[in-house]
């Protein structure tokens, strides 16, 4: 009796310390963005966050593309958390745009905040609407981005080809930045929270005048052929130094999403730490704040819910239909 008593015991021990080494070593990948725009803190703060929460758990902020590289990288394992703007994760569970190669198995889990689309020029570029593009050096964003899928759907709407009427480079934020500066390019498109570090750092440097462009007038046409996306805003002019008005601009909302397959608890916890942590990750960047519990509704997360995040809204009251 004492021999099986022993074996009981110490399967009860192994078994014990195996569960307390998956805990130890559960490792998570956020895909963000590029290090200039705002998704990268938000990414780094959620993780450290997380860490703190939960012991043994450590999530790592990944510098990507943007949007459409975080849904492929959830889409194939390569990443557990993705932070995305609503309009790329539509196309990713449609198979559509830049997943026509097939659908992705994506869930929301929380909607964060409406990421502003900034079209920046300087003075002197000649650029004071969408159409002066034409025949000029423009960058729409870094491949693999959000930026580019919604640039090109406003160049289109102006009644531009981007391919045609405009040399087009595809930076990322930071580096649309230097290239400005350094007159490599007249303008760029970049879709963002406010304030973007990238677009502070262009406003802030010596013998530069910003240049917002207003794109609000073509939102009704985008909707028109892409769904109701797209929101008609504002970027104040106290956003960035030299703005001389309010931007009239147009937004997206954004989500934090997941591959269908995550276990229900962890979508769970991953949800509650964002929805309870936001005043604390607001300390890394102020958009955590528009992260709110009254703006966790289907239309606009865009996709369909994870179980997990179903489950702590019912638990919350949170009427999310």
């Amino acid at each position: 009796m004492k021999f099986k008593a022993l074996v009981a015991f110490g399967a009860i021990a192994v078994a014990g310390a195996v569960a307390a080494y998956a805990q130890q070593s559960q490792q998570l990948s956020i895909a963000t963005g590029g290090t200039g725009g705002v998704y990268y803190p938000l990414g780094g703060g959620f993780g450290s966050i997380l860490g703190k929460t939960f012991p043994g758990m450590t999530a790592t902020a990944q510098v990507t593309g943007g949007s459409v590289a975080n849904l492929q990288l959830i889409g194939s394992g390569r990443a557990d958390i993705a932070y995305s703007q609503v309009d790329a994760a539509w196309d990713a569970i449609n198979g559509t745009d830049k997943f026509a190669s097939g659908k992705l198995p994506i869930r929301a889990l929380v909607v964060m905040y409406p990421n502003h689309m900034h079209v920046v020029s300087v003075e002197g570029t000649g650029i004071n609407k969408v159409e002066d593009m034409k025949g000029k050096r423009v960058s729409t964003g870094s491949p693999g981005s959000a930026t580019e899928v919604y640039a090109l759907r406003v160049i289109e709407a102006a009644g531009l080809n981007p391919e045609k009427d405009m040399t087009r480079e595809r930076l990322g934020a930071a580096e649309s930045v230097n290239a400005l500066k350094d007159r490599k390019i007249e303008a760029f498109f970049w879709v963002g929270g406010l304030p973007t570090a990238a677009v502070t750092d262009l406003a802030s440097t010596p013998n530069t005048q910003i240049r917002m462009i207003d794109i609000a007038q073509y939102t009704a046409k985008m909707n028109a052929k892409y769904g109701p996306l797209y929101a008609e805003a504002v970027i104040p002019a106290t956003t960035y130094k030299g703005m001389k008005a309010d931007n009239k601009n147009n937004t997206v909302w954004n989500i934090m999403a997941v591959n269908a397959s995550m276990p229900d608890q962890l979508a769970y916890n991953l949800t509650k730490t964002m929805l309870e942590k936001r005043e604390d990750l607001a300390l890394v960047h102020k958009e955590a704040l528009n992260i709110k519990v009254e703006n966790q509704t289907s239309s606009r997360a865009g996709v369909p819910w994870h179980p997990g995040a179903l489950k702590y809204f019912k638990e919350k009251g949170i009427k999310v239909e």
